[in-house]
């Protein structure tokens, strides 16, 4: 928000430079963007009286102009801008002068004609398009009638003045206000400041009789209107309109004009409908019917839904609720009477509007951080007397009011041993309450303890913490005490879940795996790949872009995204994890739930071909490998399982398995579908992906550590016949459970299935190692537990030892 130095110093006596004031603004209450005086740069550019005005014999365009510039002839000005006309006072740059873009005019011909200087357009002395009024965007702008030629122009046009450009915190919609600034401003520089009082002067009848309000108060807490009638339609004065230009706004005319101009005085957001476009005398504010057409002020047309508030006449809506007034409304050049409306909206309704349908204004800015609740009515009052004066208007007796919901000022106990411990000072309770009453805020002592009263216009302050702020502040952040370190530190220590998950960067690091990171947002469609559970999509209201509209619901398509770009580039061996967030959302809930998750992606070969080795593609077991020693390098204590999955049409039928821990799925790792990895443009990748909050969860075996047996192992080899259907992880339970309390370890060490086995079976042998850490193992006790597990072989998988 641009907020105007002069402006400011009728209120104040600040006697401190624009530059000054701007740095104890920023270090005092919010950031300051810059300071800018719209004079600065420009040179010789001062008001001209048109005395002729003949066209030019080459163009039929161009315009050759006697204009009086304060000296003893007047100068010859070749001029294009259709608008010039005899007797005007305009904007001219003498020869010599420096105009906007610091460039320099001078003396010329144009087709022949001397000119000596130029006729200038606002814009061409360092007007933004955006705030020339609109008579005036394709010609030179015509100074007022008692503009002296000779003079500068700069004051004419508020062109001295200093620009203040405040960069609003959310917290602070108090400060997007001149009233606002100066309650800060006088509280800072420890003066008393004088606010204008509304004085409306009322003369028609009664508005009870002409204007009945409908409001839902939960939409709107307070809406108020005025009728004015009577009015003329003209342009605003010209201290209204540099008021306007140097805050950014566009003059429109006197009544837009005042709305604008008691929003950034109050920070009131005003309306102006025309009230004879009302369907009969009542106004509703209610939702929209969703699909109800409404086409704002800008000629934008929308479709609402039925989360839009809007002001509707007994026929249709008529403006869309603290965002923008509609077309069918609008004040024009015919207006006669105007409704004004002043209102507080629930910000929340506001804000999601203004995102829905693109509409971010200065009203929504506004009451998306929150009016001065007790100030309604004041603005109101305000808006309807310069309507009185500017326009002649007769404003009509009484308000209507549909909702008068101001809320309770906030109540605050404190006392000043804790602002004095937290602040590190030795305040007096004196110098406290001067600082809070110097912020209009009432302070009652009692002892140690104050009882603060906050103003309504302060919605920032709720709590103790945000009094300290206010007193730190204002006292002056710079006239804290500093103090030196005592040497004592508080050692940070990491959550067990941050352990883990560092702890889950190194193991897979350390198994050969780097580290990627991806966009959370995804397309719709990759976002429903591999998923873990049954989930509707959430959809950003306002994507970026259609490659990120969506939250990703897994996070392997984040991971083969970045295959394919070290495809495309030719580096086919390619092995990567990520740790992130998963989005999961039920069907009826706004906000999805987060579940952090642990991915992998494997392309081509994790180990390079070698002089005693050669290269040997990923497989499955390579796979399933990296994700057994990953959950024993995370201690997970239970049994892990892996079981077939044909089930997901993202993965490959026979090369996916499901991962168990005690017979829970926390994830999968398998093959990708080669119907996928063509659609991703890779080659065959091996992925897994764990659901890493379980993990986190789960009871963890802390201690892995074993100590090393004196004594001699003693093996035990087996080799069987089994079905085809049987499972190597079936085998190895059986021999699990049944080998005895000295079975070390099973290990498979060959598999056969060739032209000497029977039709159906296949051939596994396993080395079983037996040891007692306790001491020497005698032959007697390891044949007895290798044949219970023979016996058991036989008795309960039919198998056949060779």
């Amino acid at each position: 928000m641009k907020i105007s130095y002069n402006w400011i110093n009728e209120y104040l006596d600040l006697n401190v430079s624009p530059a000054d004031l701007a740095e104890k603004i920023e270090r005092t209450s919010v950031e300051v963007d810059g300071v800018t005086q719209p004079s600065a740069g420009l040179k010789k550019i001062v008001v001209g009286h048109v005395l002729s005005v003949e066209m030019h014999p080459d163009s039929d365009h161009l315009h050759i102009c006697q204009i009086d510039v304060g000296e003893d002839e007047p100068l010859q000005i070749v001029c294009g801008a259709p608008n010039i006309a005899k007797d005007q006072n305009v904007i001219v740059a003498l020869p010599g002068s420096r105009i906007a873009g610091n460039v320099k005019i001078k003396k010329s011909k144009m087709r022949g004609v001397p000119s000596a200087g130029m006729v200038c357009a606002l814009q061409e002395i360092g007007f933004s398009e955006d705030v020339v009024p609109k008579e005036y965007v394709d010609g030179i702008y015509v100074l007022p009638a008692d503009a002296t030629p000779g003079d500068e122009v700069y004051d004419y046009l508020g062109m001295n003045d200093s620009l203040i450009d405040l960069d609003v915190t959310p917290n602070r919609g108090d400060m997007l206000s001149l009233n606002g600034t100066l309650h800060d401003l006088a509280a800072i520089y420890d003066q008393p400041v004088e606010l204008d009082q509304p004085n409306v002067k009322e003369s028609g009848a009664a508005i009870d009789s002409e204007l009945t309000l409908h409001v839902d108060a939960d939409l709107a807490p307070q809406y108020r209107m005025r009728l004015v009638k009577q009015v003329k339609i003209a342009p605003s004065p010209m201290w209204l309109q540099i008021r306007l230009w140097n805050a950014g706004y566009r003059p429109i005319n006197n009544v837009v004009d005042i709305t604008n101009y008691i929003m950034l005085k109050y920070g009131q957001p005003l309306h102006a409908f025309d009230y004879d476009k009302f369907d009969g005398q009542d106004v509703y504010v209610r939702t929209a019917t969703a699909g109800e057409p409404l086409t704002t002020l800008d000629e934008g047309e929308h479709e609402l839904t039925d989360q839009d508030i809007v002001i509707a006449d007994s026929n249709r809506p008529i403006g869309l609720a603290g965002v923008m007034g509609g077309l069918d409304a609008a004040i024009t050049n015919q207006t006669k009477t105007v409704a004004i409306e002043a209102a507080v909206f629930e910000h929340d309704h506001i804000r999601k509007a203004a995102q829905r349908h693109n509409l971010h204004t200065d009203a929504s800015q506004r009451f998306e951080r929150g009016v001065n609740q007790a100030g309604v009515q004041d603005a109101l009052d305000a808006a309807a007397q310069l309507m009185n004066e500017l326009a002649d208007g007769a404003v009509q007796t009484g308000t209507a009011v549909g909702s008068d919901n101001e809320p309770e000022p906030a109540v605050i106990t404190i006392s000043m041993g804790h602002i004095n411990a937290v602040l590190g000072t030795d305040l007096t309770q004196a110098q406290v309450i001067h600082i809070l009453q110097s912020l209009e805020f009432t302070v009652m002592a009692e002892g140690d303890t104050l009882t603060v009263t906050v103003p309504v216009r302060r919605n920032d302050i709720h709590i103790p913490a945000d009094l300290l702020e206010e007193v730190a502040r204002i006292y002056g952040y710079d006239e804290l005490p500093t103090t030196l370190p005592t040497g004592r530190m508080t050692m940070g220590t990491l959550t067990t879940a941050q352990k883990l998950m560092r702890a889950t960067r190194h193991s897979l690091e350390g198994l050969g795996l780097n580290q990627a990171i991806s966009y959370a947002l995804t397309t719709e469609d990759k976002a429903k790949m591999f998923t873990m559970q049954a989930s509707e999509i959430t959809k950003l209201a306002w994507p970026m872009s259609v490659d990120h509209a969506v939250l990703r619901m897994n996070v392997i398509t984040g991971l083969l995204d970045d295959i394919a770009y070290n495809t495309a580039r030719k580096v086919k061996d390619v092995a990567l994890y990520e740790q992130g967030r998963v989005f999961y959302r039920e069907d009826g809930n706004d906000r999805p739930s987060e579940e952090e998750h642990i991915a992998g992606v494997i392309t081509g070969t994790l180990m390079p071909a070698g002089w005693n080795q050669p290269a040997q593609a990923v497989d499955f077991f390579q796979m399933k490998g990296i994700v057994e020693a990953y959950l024993q390098d995370m201690a997970v204590n239970g049994d892990v399982s892996f079981v077939a999955n044909s089930e997901m049409p993202e993965m490959h039928p026979g090369r996916t398995a499901d991962v168990l821990v005690h017979g829970h799925r926390i994830g999968f790792i398998g093959q990708v579908h080669p119907s996928i990895a063509k659609q991703f443009k890779i080659g065959a990748t091996y992925v897994f992906e764990l659901n890493l909050q379980a993990i986190i969860d789960m009871p963890k075996q802390e201690n892995q550590y074993d100590l090393i047996s004196r004594y001699p192992a003693i093996t035990r080899d087996i080799a069987m016949l089994v079905s085809d259907e049987t499972t190597n992880e079936e085998i190895m339970a059986l021999i699990d459970k049944r080998g005895g309390a000295y079975l070390q370890s099973v290990k498979l060490f060959d598999v056969y299935d060739g032209v000497k086995v029977p039709k159906g079976k296949k051939s596994l042998a396993y080395t079983l190692t037996y040891q007692d850490k306790q001491g020497t193992l005698v032959d007697d006790k390891v044949n007895q537990a290798f044949d219970k597990v023979t016996q058991r072989l036989e008795d309960d998988l039919d198998a056949e030892i060779r």
